[in-house]
C-alpha cells in the first residue's frame, strides 16, 4: 500500500503549488506588519488635550492692539457676546463678576475678558462703557470681522448675525454661551456652561486655583 501511495502523485501538491502558497503566506504576513505599524491597536491615538484657544490679535477698549499674550502668566476666563445682547450677555456677565467676588482676594488671579462678537457695532469705546457696568478688571476686545473670525475659530465660538427686515440696524447676534478659563500657560483649563450659577462657579475656580 506504502508503495501505491508513493506513486500516486496526484495526492501530492506539486512543487509550484507550494511556493505559489509560501509566497501569499509570506505576503500576507509583510502586509499585517504594515498594518501594525501604521494603525496601532494599543495605546491613545489623541493627546488627551482640548484643542480650544490659541493666537489671536484683538483691540481692547482703550483701542490697545492685544494678543494672546497679553494675558499670559495668570488665569483668564473668556465670554464671547455683544453689548446690544438683551439677556443672556448681561446675566452671564452678572454671573461672572459676581463670582470673581465670592472669591475674594484669589479673584485677582484671574482676568475676566469679554471678547465682541459683533464687531460692526462694538467699537473700543461702546465696549469699555459696557464692560465698566460689571466690574473694573473685565477686559473688553473687539476686532475687524476678520479678527474676530479667527479667535472665534481658535475658542471652537459659533456666532451668526440674525437680520432683522424692518430695522437693518436694530439686528441679533445667534451665539454659544460658554465660559472658557485659560491656564497662566494659555493653555485651556475648564469650561462652564450658562447654567453655572455664581456660587458653582467661585466653587470650580477656587478649585482650579488651588490645584
Amino acid at each position: 500500500m506504502l508503495q501505491i501511495l508513493m506513486s500516486d502523485s496526484n495526492l501530492l501538491p506539486s512543487r509550484p503549488k507550494l511556493i505559489a502558497a509560501a509566497i501569499m503566506i509570506i505576503a500576507a504576513l509583510a502586509i499585517a506588519a504594515l498594518a501594525l505599524t501604521q494603525w496601532p491597536t494599543k495605546g491613545p491615538i489623541g493627546s488627551g488635550t482640548a484643542l480650544i484657544g490659541g493666537p489671536f490679535t484683538m483691540v481692547n477698549q482703550k483701542g490697545e492692539m492685544v494678543t494672546e499674550k497679553n494675558f499670559e502668566g495668570h488665569y483668564t476666563i473668556y465670554f464671547f457676546g455683544y453689548t446690544f445682547c438683551p439677556d443672556v450677555c448681561p446675566t452671564e456677565l452678572q454671573v461672572l463678576t459676581a463670582a470673581l467676588k465670592e472669591l475674594g482676594p484669589d479673584g485677582s488671579k484671574i482676568t475676566p475678558v469679554f471678547v465682541s462678537i459683533d464687531p460692526e457695532r462694538d467699537k473700543p469705546k461702546i465696549i469699555g462703557e459696557y464692560v465698566a457696568n460689571f466690574d473694573s478688571r473685565l477686559v473688553g476686545l473687539t476686532g475687524t470681522p476678520e479678527q474676530l473670525a479667527a479667535m472665534a475659530r481658535a475658542f471652537h465660538v459659533f456666532y451668526k448675525k440674525v437680520p432683522n427686515a424692518k430695522d437693518p440696524q436694530n439686528y441679533d447676534m445667534d451665539h454659544s454661551s460658554i465660559l472658557y478659563l485659560m491656564g497662566p500657560d494659555g493653555k485651556f483649563a475648564k469650561h462652564f456652561p450658562y447654567t453655572t450659577d455664581a456660587k458653582a462657579l467661585a466653587l470650580e475656580l477656587k478649585s482650579v486655583l488651588q490645584g
